[in-house]
């Protein structure tokens, strides 16, 4: 009867009361409840299993947690998600159609900010870590190196290092990614591939002290996007976080019955509240 169950809920909370440990896990986004979604994300009528964050020219859209999660052992954290952009519109860059991209966001300003255009969404928001999937060559202004590229900024604006990827994130293939923070290390790692298997070495690393960026353990976490002559549709398939650092490699990760309790993510604030509990 449990896998029974386990089979029909889409989107869930994992908490191992044991370690305390909290595990977001959506394999898809047919349960939007938990989240807040803003601007184009919230018009958007799709009645599809991805979180859909823009579908045409001259859009922003962001969609986070409505509650904050806590990243209380030294804000560390780990996530995986992939991520697929098609249907390039509008104006050209050098690499063809196709823009903004997305951004990863773990920030303490607020569950409804967003942005525009060449900001994805990102720009703006002080206290924050940003992973960019960027896909328009903005030039120097935004930090960009071209129109194909990834970046880890802090602070709300595009001040990173920053790796530029090969095949164009927006060719409509599903890709896979993953942030990992070492809040021991203060180390940042993003890794990213076109398949589910998770590379050994990482594409881009930074050093940050998340704590001091933030100025707080609790954060808002989800993503941003924008788009302005040129657009596309951009969507989140599915999502991973795991509120330590505990770097996850898909299918082999998989909760064990005996030591975690299932429930919906409508409930996060009673998780949340529980946990905190938990002995």
């Amino acid at each position: 009867m449990l896998k029974a169950r386990l089979g029909c809920i889409a989107a869930s909370l994992f908490v191992a009361t044991s370690a305390q440990a909290l595990t977001i896990n959506y394999s898809n986004f047919s349960d939007m409840s938990a989240f807040q979604q803003n601007g184009s994300t919230a018009s958007i009528a799709d009645n599809a299993s991805y979180l859909r964050l823009t579908d045409n020219l001259g859009q922003s859209g962001s969609a986070f947690l409505t509650n904050t999660i806590s990243l209380s052992n030294q804000a560390s954290f780990s996530t995986y998600f992939s991520f697929q952009i098609s249907n390039p519109q509008g104006i050209s860059d050098g690499d063809g159609q196709g823009a903004d991209g997305i951004v990863f966001v773990v920030q303490t300003v607020s569950n409804t900010a967003g942005g525009a255009g060449g900001g994805i969404g990102y720009t703006g928001i002080s206290k924050s870590l940003g992973i960019e999937f960027d896909t328009w060559d903005n030039g120097s202004g935004l930090n960009d190196p071209n129109g194909n590229h990834i970046g880890i900024d802090i602070g709300g604006s595009f001040n990173g290092p920053t790796a530029l990827i090969g095949n164009r994130m927006n060719n409509g293939a599903k890709w896979y990614a993953w942030v990992d923070y070492n809040g021991a290390t203060n180390l940042v790692e993003v890794r990213l591939s076109e398949s589910n298997t998770r590379p050994t070495d990482p594409t881009l690393t930074r050093s940050v002290n998340l704590i001091d960026q933030l100025g707080q353990t609790d954060a808002y976490i989800g993503f941003t996007s924008g788009t302005g002559a040129a657009g596309g549709f951009h969507d989140i398939l599915a999502w991973q976080l795991n509120d330590n650092f505990q770097p996850i490699d898909p299918g082999t990760q998989v909760p064990e019955p005996a030591t975690l309790a299932l429930l919906g993510l409508g409930g996060l604030g009673m998780i949340l509240a529980r946990r905190r509990r938990a002995v």
